[in-house]
């Protein structure tokens, strides 16, 4: 229990540092957000009308201290403005859109690469020396060098473009609405596999490799001796003893890898057009859209401390260790 509490203690303190940060940041840059996002009805607003702009965006002439509380107390409440881009749609509103494509895409290709590397690396230690053990490992840390863009930029040029077999751009087909048809959910998994597969190809190779010299470090423990003296089964020791040990280093870094793979996911999503948080983001910045910036930053910030306090709260289930301390 004191675990637990010392942890949500540490992702509190860590979530109101991140608040913090959201809202000093952007009053610290060169320039003035206010100026620039009046910029562009400069001479075709009448002071009354900018005034009413003023309040719908939350600018305020009050001391930066009193701002920052009602900041706090409106994100509290889920109140993170409006958009500037999409005006006049709250930016919870138009993040909405956008998270349910990046949970897909993001979760998708982390899941599919956790899984898959972790076994392919059980199974690389299981049979060591094998040509699965030899090659595979090289292949995929060498494919894993690639920057998620590069590779998402080469696979749909080629696979795209010069061959047609998947879609150029976006999360489903510009003739389909969304719905729950057949349809629609074929469109959006032949559209999700480019992106996806690109992702995972990138990724797997650091799972795989990592388990396999945490697979390699377990098998030297004494528990594992005593294991092979009692005369368990290679099979039962290798998966039920030695992969269940080895997987901890690795679950405290698939909550680590989703910060990776929403900043992997903000290119890839940019190359195949596709409506997620990234796209979101990149938009708002070329749009100067400040308070959907803010509301990403700390949709991706809170996303991240999440993760990591329900892989904190796992490990208390899968390590016996940490329950007494």
């Amino acid at each position: 229990m004191r675990y637990i509490l010392r942890r949500l203690g540490f992702y509190a303190v860590a979530a109101w540092a991140s608040l913090t940060l959201n809202f000093f940041l952007p009053r610290m840059m060169p320039g003035d957000p206010e100026s620039v996002i009046f910029a562009r009805f400069r001479g075709q607003l009448r002071p009354e009308e900018v005034e009413a702009l003023r309040e719908a965006y939350g600018l305020s002439d009050d001391p930066i201290f009193l701002q920052y509380f009602t900041y706090l107390t409106h994100v509290l409440r889920g109140d993170f403005g409006l958009s500037i881009s999409a005006f006049p749609a709250p930016v919870t509103d138009v993040i909405a859109t956008g998270l349910r494509w990046t949970l897909l895409l993001g979760g998708v290709s982390l899941v599919l690469g956790f899984v898959v590397g972790n076994a392919l690396g059980v199974l690389g230690t299981w049979r060591r020396g094998s040509l699965l053990d030899s090659t595979l490992p090289p292949l995929l840390i060498f494919i894993g060098s690639f920057p998620y863009f590069w590779l998402a930029t080469l696979a749909l040029y080629l696979l795209s473009f010069e061959l047609g077999w998947f879609p150029l751009r976006h999360a489903y087909s510009d003739r389909l609405s969304p719905s729950y048809s057949l349809d629609f959910v074929q469109s959006v998994l032949i559209h999700l596999i480019l992106p996806a597969g690109t992702v995972v190809l990138v990724s797997i190779g650091g799972w795989l490799l990592g388990m396999r010299n945490t697979m390699i470090a377990t098998l030297a423990e004494d528990y594992i001796t005593f294991a092979e003296a009692k005369g368990l089964s290679q099979r039962r020791i290798m998966f039920s003893y030695a992969a269940r040990n080895a997987l901890l280093p690795n679950i405290t870094a698939f909550g680590m890898a989703l910060g990776f793979v929403l900043g992997g996911a903000l290119l890839t999503e940019v190359v195949f057009s596709y409506p997620g948080l990234g796209y979101q983001l990149l938009t708002a910045v070329r749009n100067l859209d400040y308070p959907l910036m803010q509301g990403l930053f700390l949709m991706i910030t809170f996303a991240v401390l999440g993760a990591n306090l329900i892989v904190d709260l796992l490990y208390v289930r899968l390590d016996p260790r940490v329950r007494g301390s």
